[in-house]
C-alpha cells in the first residue's frame, strides 16, 4: 500500500474504533453482565454501566488501527479487479487477516474490560495486575481462540456485506456514496453480522469470565456451547442479542462512516499538499 494510504487507514481506523467503544459502552456493558453466568443482577444490573472503560480507551485505537491496516493492505495485495466475482472472496480474505492480528491487541483489553464490567466494585489496573499475578501473560490471552472465531465468521458477514451494498448504492445514484451512505450500510451489515454471530459472542464472554482453572477457562467453544445449550437452551445462546445488534448496528453506522470520511479527507488533504 503506498504510504498516504497506510497512514490515512491507521488514523481513520484508530478514530473510528475510539468513537465507537467510548459512544457505546453502556450498551457493550449491559450485553456482558446478560451474558454472565451469575445472571444480569448479580453482575451489576443497571450500576456502575461504566465499569471498564480505561481498559477500553487504552485498547481501542491501536486495536482498530491494527484491523483497518490489515485489511486495507491484503486488498491492495490480493488486487482482484473492482468487477471481479473474487471481489467478496477479497474482502472476506481482507477482513479474516484484520481480526487475526487486530486479536493480539483486541483479547487483552477485552479480558480486563469483561472481568471489570461483571465486577464494578474492582478497578480495571486491579483486575489487570490480578489477571498476571495469578494467570500470567496467558491469561490476558484467555478467550483468544473464541474471539478470533466470533470475529472471523462477523466480518465474513459484515465487510462483504457493507461493500456489497456500497457498490450497489454507489451504481443505483451514478457515483461514489457519501460517508453518512456509507454509514448506513454500515449499520445494517453490522446489525445483521451481530445477531448470526451472538452463540459465539456468548461463548467467547462464558470463557473469559470462566474461574481460572474450570473446564470453560480452557477455551474450548464447542464445549462452552454445548454447555449453555444444555443449561439454558436457545435463549442462553442468544444472550444479549438486543443489545449486541443494537450496539453494533450504531457502532457500524459511527465506525465505518467515520473510517470512511476521516480516510477520504486525510487522503485529499494529502494530494493537496505540496
Amino acid at each position: 500500500m503506498d504510504r498516504p494510504g497506510f497512514t490515512a487507514s491507521l488514523v481513520a481506523g484508530g478514530v473510528a474504533g475510539v468513537s465507537v467503544d467510548l459512544i457505546l459502552f453502556p450498551l457493550d456493558t449491559i450485553k456482558t453482565r446478560l451474558q454472565s453466568p451469575q445472571g444480569f443482577d448479580k453482575a451489576g444490573g443497571f450500576r456502575g454501566i461504566y465499569a471498564g472503560i480505561p481498559s477500553a480507551a487504552l485498547g481501542s485505537f491501536p486495536n482498530a488501527a491494527a484491523f483497518f491496516i490489515t485489511y486495507e493492505y491484503a486488498k491492495w495485495f490480493l488486487h482482484a479487479d473492482s468487477s471481479s466475482y473474487l471481489m467478496p472472496v477479497k474482502h472476506m480474505l481482507a477482513a479474516s487477516a484484520g481480526e487475526v492480528v487486530a486479536c493480539l491487541i483486541r483479547v487483552p483489553s477485552e479480558v480486563v474490560k469483561q472481568r471489570a464490567q461483571v465486577s464494578a466494585c474492582s478497578r480495571t489496573f486491579q483486575i489487570f495486575s490480578n489477571i498476571l499475578y495469578q494467570e500470567g501473560i496467558r491469561g490476558l490471552y484467555r478467550g483468544y481462540t473464541s474471539t478470533v472465531l466470533r470475529e472471523i465468521p462477523f466480518s465474513l458477514v459484515q465487510f462483504p456485506l457493507w461493500e456489497s451494498l456500497k457498490a450497489l448504492w454507489s451504481w443505483r445514484q451514478d457515483h461514489v456514496v457519501d460517508s453518512w451512505q456509507s454509514a448506513v450500510c454500515g449499520a445494517f451489515a453490522g446489525g445483521f453480522a451481530a445477531v448470526v454471530t451472538t452463540p459465539l459472542d456468548v461463548a467467547k464472554t462464558r470463557i473469559m469470565l470462566a474461574k481460572a482453572g474450570s473446564s470453560t477457562a480452557s477455551g474450548n467453544v464447542l464445549s462452552a456451547l454445548l454447555g449453555i445449550w444444555r443449561t439454558q437452551g436457545l435463549s442462553g445462546l442468544f444472550a444479549g442479542v438486543l443489545p449486541r445488534m443494537a450496539a453494533i448496528s450504531l457502532g457500524g453506522f459511527i465506525f465505518l462512516g467515520a473510517y470512511d470520511q476521516t480516510r477520504s479527507l486525510l487522503l485529499k488533504l494529502d494530494k493537496e499538499s505540496p
